[in-house]
């Protein structure tokens, strides 16, 4: 074990394998995570999957409401680097200069591209066909610091959140094992941002899980599968919503169609027209009801041709 004393500081499981490659090879000396939340009508707390590793392995843990005005106890223990991954809350400047090496994070895009805290969602909806990880020297102002190393991650058009997220998830712990010993030695040249390049992942809204049919197909293809599995997009149809997990793009043409309507059925879709032609659900979830193939609840209904001509909305 290197004996470099490291505060961790990660909420969500994507900060998971970062946090066990640290407690493996490094003396992780506290774990800062954001608070419990209530669960279950507020009977029970649910630990960040962050501390429960802490727990497992009894590792200090901190988790202040609001780090700007709670710190103190974070600084005494005198850490020589800490080392974020989607912590969750902007770290103050007093916590900032403290360590030896510094403050360092680890952040799922390719810097500046997508600043913010949904970086993996907005690279699948904005239709980036790559993406990656950074690590950053932090500064004071979201993921503007200067950059350490980078590595890069091809989307492909079979990939959800989901799979990237768990894909980056495992590339930011590589990385950072790769670069790490660089940074404490001294080894690196870190670069300076380029803010003319700068974009932004802004949190989602619940405006944003709306699919607009009046979008382009494959706007519509990327925000279903950007939206997958959490938090998921969705429609009404005559005043139900219905999650739509999953599409696929058609090369067919509605031309005497309203968008959002049925145009066609298929043994595994239902086609819909949008703004440049169809686009085929192959994945739902009825309201109330568990999410399934299509082809599954098309067999389920006693008419099924009764939804052509329906539209969504």
């Amino acid at each position: 074990m290197n004996n470099i004393k490291i505060i961790f500081m990660g909420t969500p499981l994507f900060s998971v394998p970062t946090l066990e490659f640290l407690i493996k090879y490094y003396d992780v000396i506290a774990v800062v995570t954001q608070p419990d939340k209530n669960s279950n009508r507020g009977q029970n707390l649910t630990y960040s999957p962050i501390k429960q590793v802490a727990i497992k392995h009894n590792i200090q843990i901190f988790q202040p409401v609001n780090i700007k005005n709670d710190y103190q106890d974070i600084l005494k223990l005198k850490p020589d680097i800490i080392i974020t991954c989607a912590y969750g809350q902007i770290i103050p400047k007093e916590i900032l200069d403290a360590p030896k090496y510094k403050c360092i994070n680890v952040h799922a895009s390719l810097l500046p591209k997508l600043r913010g805290g949904a970086p993996i969602h907005r690279a699948i909806i904005d239709g980036h066909f790559v993406t990656g990880i950074t690590i950053m020297y932090m500064n004071e102002k979201m993921d503007r610091g200067h950059i350490i190393s980078q590595r890069e991650l091809k989307i492909l058009d079979d990939d959800t959140t989901g799979t990237i997220h768990n894909k980056l998830s495992i590339m930011g712990k590589d990385l950072l094992m790769a670069t790490l010993p660089n940074i404490i030695s001294g080894d690196i040249n870190p670069i300076r941002q380029n803010e003319e390049e700068a974009t932004y992942a802004w949190n989602l809204k619940r405006e944003d899980e709306l699919i607009n049919w009046d979008y382009d197909k494959r706007k519509i293809f990327n925000t279903i599968r950007g939206l997958n599995p959490w938090p998921v997009a969705y429609t009404r149809l005559e005043d139900k919503i219905i999650k739509i997990w999953m599409s696929k793009v058609s090369y067919n043409s509605y031309f005497d169609k309203v968008n959002g309507e049925i145009v066609a059925l298929y043994d595994d879709g239902i086609g819909v027209k949008v703004n440049d032609g169809e686009i085929i659900i192959t994945e739902l979830q009825i309201e109330g009801k568990s999410k399934m193939d299509v082809k599954s609840y098309l067999n389920g209904l006693q008419n099924r041709n009764s939804l052509i001509g329906r539209v969504f909305y």
